[in-house]
């Protein structure tokens, strides 16, 4: 069957969500739900996040130029969802998801509790890119729940019941089933 050639566009997927924490220093803390992330060095361990410029959290991350990337389960969907379409200029999203905001170790954001995993980074680098700006954050501190380790402290990802997003379809879907191992396939 032969291709259709479309016009360039980001037709890259699934992609993860995630909630941001993010705060300026004396004021409430924010979340942003994001798609357009990744990992992009593993020594040091960084991620990249990039941010529409007129969201309020565009801002928050490049003043304080920190932030925390909480790793949502499936029961954290309809939050996730919410934090992506609301914003938090006027609205405290930790209490109207009741979202519990725990102290970072090494940043000056909260880590949002019921995430399994949360990465504290600090902004070292930030590229305008056009539409959006890339926040490359090194990874600071990794938090994950006891419950979603494994016996060697590795995350146990099908304990976590995760989902991922998928920009074209405007729609979240699971992520369950394990295909193959790195490697073997």
């Amino acid at each position: 069957m032969p291709k259709k050639l479309l016009e360039p566009q980001t037709m890259l997927f699934p992609l993860p969500a995630v909630m941001v924490s993010c705060q300026k220093k004396g004021e409430r803390p924010n979340i942003i739900t994001l798609a357009w992330v990744g990992v992009v060095c593993s020594e040091p361990p960084m991620v990249g996040i990039a941010i529409r410029k007129n969201r309020f959290s565009f801002d928050i991350i490049k003043e304080s130029k920190e932030f925390v990337l909480n790793v949502p389960r499936g029961g954290l969907l309809k939050a996730t969802d919410w934090c992506g379409t609301t914003s938090g200029k006027e609205v405290d999203k930790f209490t109207e998801c009741a979202l519990t905001p725990i102290k970072g170790t090494e940043v000056d954001v909260p880590l949002i509790e019921e995430c399994p995993v949360n990465l504290e980074c600090a902004v070292k680098q930030i590229l305008d890119l056009g539409s959006h700006c890339l926040f490359i954050g090194e990874i600071v501190a990794t938090h994950v729940d006891s419950e979603y380790l494994n016996k060697n402290d590795e995350p146990d990802v099908g304990k976590m019941s995760l989902f991922c997003y998928c920009p074209k379809a405007h729609e979240y879907r699971a992520v369950s089933e394990v295909l193959a191992e790195y490697g073997s396939a």
